[in-house]
Protein backbone atom coordinates (compact mmCIF):
# COMPACT_ATOMS: atom_id res chain seq x y z
CA UNK A 1 0.00 0.00 0.00
CA UNK A 2 2.66 2.40 1.03
CA UNK A 3 4.53 1.46 -2.48
CA UNK A 4 0.62 2.53 -3.99
CA UNK A 5 0.80 6.25 -2.34
CA UNK A 6 4.66 6.45 -3.31
CA UNK A 7 3.99 5.77 -6.66
CA UNK A 8 0.46 7.88 -6.99
CA UNK A 9 0.52 10.09 -4.24
CA UNK A 10 -1.70 10.18 -0.73
CA UNK A 11 -5.08 11.07 -1.96
CA UNK A 12 -6.35 12.89 0.99
CA UNK A 13 -3.19 15.16 0.03
CA UNK A 14 -4.43 16.04 -3.10
CA UNK A 15 -5.87 20.09 -2.97
CA UNK A 16 -8.67 20.97 -4.31
CA UNK A 17 -8.65 22.79 -7.99
CA UNK A 18 -8.92 26.34 -7.43
CA UNK A 19 -11.98 26.45 -10.27
CA UNK A 20 -13.89 23.94 -8.17
CA UNK A 21 -12.83 25.67 -5.03
CA UNK A 22 -14.10 28.89 -6.59
CA UNK A 23 -17.33 27.21 -7.13
CA UNK A 24 -18.17 25.37 -3.89
CA UNK A 25 -17.36 28.58 -1.91
CA UNK A 26 -17.86 32.11 -4.12
CA UNK A 27 -20.63 34.62 -2.95
CA UNK A 28 -21.07 35.39 -7.01
CA UNK A 29 -21.76 31.18 -7.77
CA UNK A 30 -23.66 30.78 -4.73
CA UNK A 31 -26.40 33.20 -5.93
CA UNK A 32 -26.96 30.77 -8.96
CA UNK A 33 -26.68 27.64 -6.70
CA UNK A 34 -29.30 29.08 -4.70
CA UNK A 35 -31.18 30.47 -7.40
CA UNK A 36 -31.25 26.29 -9.05
CA UNK A 37 -32.06 24.83 -5.51
CA UNK A 38 -35.46 27.51 -4.99
CA UNK A 39 -36.41 26.39 -8.60
CA UNK A 40 -36.18 22.88 -8.17
CA UNK A 41 -38.40 23.09 -4.64
CA UNK A 42 -40.65 25.18 -6.26
CA UNK A 43 -41.04 22.26 -9.20
CA UNK A 44 -41.62 19.47 -6.43
CA UNK A 45 -44.16 22.12 -4.80
CA UNK A 46 -46.15 22.00 -7.42
CA UNK A 47 -45.95 18.24 -7.72
CA UNK A 48 -46.81 17.49 -4.61
CA UNK A 49 -49.40 20.23 -3.80
CA UNK A 50 -51.41 18.61 -6.67
CA UNK A 51 -51.40 15.74 -5.24
CA UNK A 52 -52.13 16.53 -1.73
CA UNK A 53 -54.88 19.27 -2.53
CA UNK A 54 -55.00 19.37 -6.03
CA UNK A 55 -56.46 17.71 -9.04
CA UNK A 56 -54.48 14.44 -8.32
CA UNK A 57 -55.84 13.96 -4.91
CA UNK A 58 -57.99 11.46 -5.53
CA UNK A 59 -55.61 9.46 -7.17
CA UNK A 60 -52.84 9.79 -4.43
CA UNK A 61 -54.94 10.62 -0.91
CA UNK A 62 -58.11 8.35 -2.06
CA UNK A 63 -59.00 5.23 -3.80
CA UNK A 64 -56.13 3.37 -2.25
CA UNK A 65 -53.80 5.04 -4.18
CA UNK A 66 -54.90 4.48 -7.71
CA UNK A 67 -52.65 6.85 -9.63
CA UNK A 68 -49.32 4.67 -7.96
CA UNK A 69 -51.07 1.16 -8.94
CA UNK A 70 -51.84 2.22 -12.18
CA UNK A 71 -48.54 3.97 -13.44
CA UNK A 72 -46.76 0.93 -11.43
CA UNK A 73 -48.85 -1.64 -13.25
CA UNK A 74 -48.42 -0.16 -16.63
CA UNK A 75 -45.14 0.96 -16.20
CA UNK A 76 -41.85 0.11 -18.62
CA UNK A 77 -39.25 -0.86 -15.99
CA UNK A 78 -35.60 -0.21 -17.24
CA UNK A 79 -34.77 -4.11 -15.81
CA UNK A 80 -36.92 -6.84 -15.37
CA UNK A 81 -36.23 -7.21 -11.57
CA UNK A 82 -37.70 -3.83 -10.88
CA UNK A 83 -40.93 -5.03 -13.16
CA UNK A 84 -41.18 -7.95 -10.50
CA UNK A 85 -40.67 -5.52 -7.34
CA UNK A 86 -43.41 -3.01 -9.28
CA UNK A 87 -46.01 -6.03 -9.76
CA UNK A 88 -45.28 -7.95 -6.45
CA UNK A 89 -44.34 -4.85 -4.27
CA UNK A 90 -45.81 -1.49 -5.44
CA UNK A 91 -49.48 -2.55 -6.80
CA UNK A 92 -50.31 -4.09 -3.93
CA UNK A 93 -49.11 -1.94 -1.57
CA UNK A 94 -50.59 1.24 -3.61
CA UNK A 95 -52.40 2.98 -0.39
CA UNK A 96 -49.55 3.82 1.76
CA UNK A 97 -46.77 4.26 -1.01
CA UNK A 98 -48.95 7.07 -3.15
CA UNK A 99 -49.56 8.76 0.52
CA UNK A 100 -45.40 9.04 1.04
CA UNK A 101 -44.80 9.74 -2.61
CA UNK A 102 -47.68 12.29 -2.23
CA UNK A 103 -45.93 14.22 1.05
CA UNK A 104 -42.66 13.42 0.29
CA UNK A 105 -42.81 15.41 -2.81
CA UNK A 106 -44.22 18.21 -0.99
CA UNK A 107 -41.38 18.05 2.12
CA UNK A 108 -38.93 18.10 -0.09
CA UNK A 109 -40.01 20.81 -2.51
CA UNK A 110 -40.62 23.01 0.67
CA UNK A 111 -36.90 21.90 1.85
CA UNK A 112 -35.91 23.18 -0.85
CA UNK A 113 -37.36 26.04 -1.21
CA UNK A 114 -36.96 27.19 2.17
CA UNK A 115 -33.04 26.26 2.28
CA UNK A 116 -33.17 23.76 4.93
CA UNK A 117 -31.63 20.52 5.30
CA UNK A 118 -30.74 21.58 1.75
CA UNK A 119 -28.23 18.25 1.37
CA UNK A 120 -30.98 15.95 2.79
CA UNK A 121 -33.59 16.98 0.54
CA UNK A 122 -31.12 16.76 -2.48
CA UNK A 123 -30.59 12.71 -1.85
CA UNK A 124 -34.56 12.85 -0.76
CA UNK A 125 -35.01 14.03 -4.42
CA UNK A 126 -32.86 11.67 -6.29
CA UNK A 127 -34.16 9.08 -4.57
CA UNK A 128 -37.22 9.99 -6.07
CA UNK A 129 -36.24 10.35 -9.28
CA UNK A 130 -34.33 7.24 -9.45
CA UNK A 131 -37.57 5.15 -8.36
CA UNK A 132 -39.32 7.32 -11.65
CA UNK A 133 -36.33 6.57 -13.83
CA UNK A 134 -36.58 2.96 -13.29
CA UNK A 135 -39.93 3.39 -13.93
CA UNK A 136 -39.43 4.37 -17.13
CA UNK A 137 -40.66 7.77 -16.59
CA UNK A 138 -37.99 10.19 -19.15
CA UNK A 139 -40.01 13.14 -18.96
CA UNK A 140 -38.13 16.29 -16.87
CA UNK A 141 -36.37 13.40 -14.48
CA UNK A 142 -32.85 14.15 -15.67
CA UNK A 143 -33.51 17.67 -15.72
CA UNK A 144 -34.22 17.60 -11.96
CA UNK A 145 -31.75 14.67 -11.13
CA UNK A 146 -28.54 17.50 -12.79
CA UNK A 147 -29.63 20.29 -10.87
CA UNK A 148 -30.14 18.11 -7.56
CA UNK A 149 -26.54 16.60 -8.02
CA UNK A 150 -24.98 20.51 -8.35
CA UNK A 151 -26.70 21.49 -5.32
CA UNK A 152 -25.75 18.31 -3.82
CA UNK A 153 -21.84 19.31 -4.62
CA UNK A 154 -22.38 23.00 -3.45
CA UNK A 155 -23.95 22.32 -0.30
CA UNK A 156 -21.83 24.98 1.73
CA UNK A 157 -22.95 27.52 -0.29
CA UNK A 158 -26.31 26.34 -2.37
CA UNK A 159 -28.43 26.71 0.97
CA UNK A 160 -26.43 30.16 1.70
CA UNK A 161 -30.18 32.60 1.08
CA UNK A 162 -32.16 30.40 3.37
CA UNK A 163 -32.93 28.68 7.14
CA UNK A 164 -29.60 27.07 6.28
CA UNK A 165 -27.64 29.82 6.04
CA UNK A 166 -29.08 31.21 9.04
CA UNK A 167 -28.48 28.35 10.82
CA UNK A 168 -24.70 28.48 9.85
CA UNK A 169 -24.06 32.42 10.51
CA UNK A 170 -25.79 31.61 14.29
CA UNK A 171 -23.11 28.61 14.78
CA UNK A 172 -20.25 30.80 13.36
CA UNK A 173 -21.46 33.72 15.80
CA UNK A 174 -21.67 31.19 18.34
CA UNK A 175 -18.18 29.85 17.89
CA UNK A 176 -16.25 33.39 17.52
CA UNK A 177 -17.90 34.50 20.70
CA UNK A 178 -17.00 31.51 22.42
CA UNK A 179 -13.27 32.69 21.23
CA UNK A 180 -13.70 35.88 22.39
CA UNK A 181 -14.78 34.93 26.25
CA UNK A 182 -11.96 32.76 26.29
CA UNK A 183 -9.42 34.85 24.99
CA UNK A 184 -10.96 37.33 27.67
CA UNK A 185 -10.89 34.92 29.93
CA UNK A 186 -7.62 33.77 29.30
CA UNK A 187 -5.83 36.81 28.60
CA UNK A 188 -4.06 35.23 25.15
CA UNK A 189 -4.77 36.01 21.63
CA UNK A 190 -6.25 33.06 20.06
CA UNK A 191 -7.27 33.06 16.34
CA UNK A 192 -10.86 32.92 15.52
CA UNK A 193 -11.24 30.26 13.06
CA UNK A 194 -15.36 30.03 11.11
CA UNK A 195 -16.12 27.41 9.29
CA UNK A 196 -18.34 27.10 6.06
CA UNK A 197 -17.91 30.46 5.46
CA UNK A 198 -19.00 31.30 2.04
CA UNK A 199 -15.95 33.10 0.25
CA UNK A 200 -14.78 34.60 -2.84
CA UNK A 201 -11.55 33.49 -3.54
CA UNK A 202 -8.97 36.28 -5.14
Amino acid sequence: MENVIGLIGDPSKIETPRSLYWLQRSKSAALIWNAMRIWLGVMWLQAGIAKVWGAENPSFLHNHGAGVAGFAAHAVPAYSWWGSFLHSFVVPNSGWIALLVAFAELAIGAALALGFLTPLACLGSLLLLFTYVMSGTASVCAFYALFAIVILATWRTSGWIGVDGLLSGRRQRHVALKHITETSDEGIAVPVVEENVVVDPV
